[in-house]
């Protein structure tokens, strides 16, 4: 048996690929080492130490690493913990869990968000560059991989499956969707300053091809990732300083320093190139 790795975005965070189904169509995370009850699959990876979460989806395992962990080791442990799993014929999820995803309503639901990303969004968003990859749907939230420019045309991806769709609610990529769901995440502090993201500023940043992702939230300091258009821009740290760290000091007084965790070399469609002239501030 072969696993493939591919690591994302958050260096925290590496998805597993089996090279067969994992959950066949649904999207499950988990951030409880005791709330594992669902997936024989999960309560074993919790085993391993450095594991903080997991998500499992429709073919591949998403690992969270513990602040302290180091991937070089975790990582050979995490394949032999999927390997011995599958070598074994243990279960994914448990019957019960299985069960609940065999309704013929959420398949309905599945297969018309599936058509309209094939058929109208990700032909629009490949003119741009960019790449949008089905990854699940659960509880009114349609989880995506989204790739280069496809970050910034969240909203608008938003809207379409909105409309077409009434049980949609929300869309989230994949990845914010796993840090999400950790404690860290939903404290009040930190909910605040998601309702300033998704609400004042990725919607003006959007604008300019931008995004601005939330990647943790600690007792007085946020981290923050700029992604799309602002990911090298030359008015990065202008739009950080006056902008998005005014907001959430103003939601969150508690909060004393915003850091930015971009890797701004590796930016490839900056909205404001330095030295260039040019766009103004994003």
């Amino acid at each position: 048996m072969f696993i493939q790795t591919e690591t994302t975005n958050d260096p925290a965070i590496v998805r597993f690929l089996p090279g067969r189904p994992v959950t066949g169509s649904r999207t499950v995370a988990f951030t409880d080492p005791g709330a594992t009850d669902a997936s024989p699959l999960a309560a074993r990876l919790f085993t391993v130490d450095g594991v903080g979460g997991v998500t499992l989806g429709r073919d591949h395992i998403t690992v969270a690493k513990t602040d302290d962990a180091d991937w070089d080791a975790l990582r050979p442990a995490v394949l032999r913990a999927v390997m011995e799993h599958f070598m074994a014929g243990d279960p994914v999820l448990s019957d019960d869990a299985a069960a609940s995803d065999d309704g013929d309503g959420e398949s309905e639901v599945v297969g018309q968000i599936r058509e309209l990303i094939d058929t109208r969004i990700q032909p629009a968003v490949s003119q741009n560059g960019g790449a949008v990859i089905f990854q699940g749907f659960e509880d009114g939230v349609v989880l995506l991989d989204m790739e280069g420019p496809a970050v910034a045309m969240k909203l608008g991806i938003e809207n379409m499956l909105k409309h077409y769709v009434p049980e949609v609610e929300t869309v989230q990529s994949f990845e914010e969707h796993e840090r999400l769901g950790s404690p860290a995440m939903n404290t009040p502090e930190a909910l605040s300053i998601r309702r300033i993201l998704d609400e004042d500023v990725n919607p003006a940043v959007a604008s300019h091809g931008g995004h601005i992702a939330l990647i943790d939230v600690k007792p007085d300091t946020v981290y923050i990732r700029l992604e799309g258009g602002c990911q090298g821009c030359g008015m990065a740290d202008m739009t950080l300083k006056n902008g998005v760290e005014v907001a959430i000091k103003q939601a969150v007084p508690a909060i004393t320093s915003v850091l930015d965790v971009t890797d701004h070399a590796g930016g490839d469609n900056p909205y404001y190139q330095p030295g260039k002239g040019g766009a103004g501030a994003i």
